[in-house]
């Protein structure tokens, strides 16, 4: 399993319509096959600084599924939604793997 985390970049004045963006991806990309952790806006701090977060099994998988997401109806309309508003400076994609693994055993008195 790899998680894809996607720091965003974006215009402070326009966090309404990041936030419409995030519950757009909300829906769509599950339905398109992977695990949404979540999106993330500003709240403190940082007004410009958003995350999207989400698991899949391996990048073979993340190539179908972004296939899915092009083909999605309601994921290439959020594409536009965002190509539109400019509400988005830039965009960043890792992919990184869960190295704590197994995790210890919380102790309970």
């Amino acid at each position: 399993m790899i998680t894809c985390f996607i720091r965003y970049e974006i215009d402070p004045f326009k966090v309404e319509a990041f936030n419409e963006y995030a519950r757009t991806w909300g829906q769509a990309i599950p339905r398109c096959g992977a695990d949404l952790i979540g999106y993330y806006a500003p709240h403190e701090g940082s007004s410009t600084l958003a995350y999207g977060v989400y698991t899949i099994k391996n990048l073979a998988d993340y190539e179908a599924y972004r296939e899915r997401l092009r083909n999605d109806p309601q994921g290439r309309a959020n594409y536009e939604f965002a190509k539109r508003e400019q509400f988005i400076r830039r965009e960043d994609r890792v992919f990184l793997r869960l190295a704590s693994v197994p995790h210890a055993e919380l102790i309970k008195p």
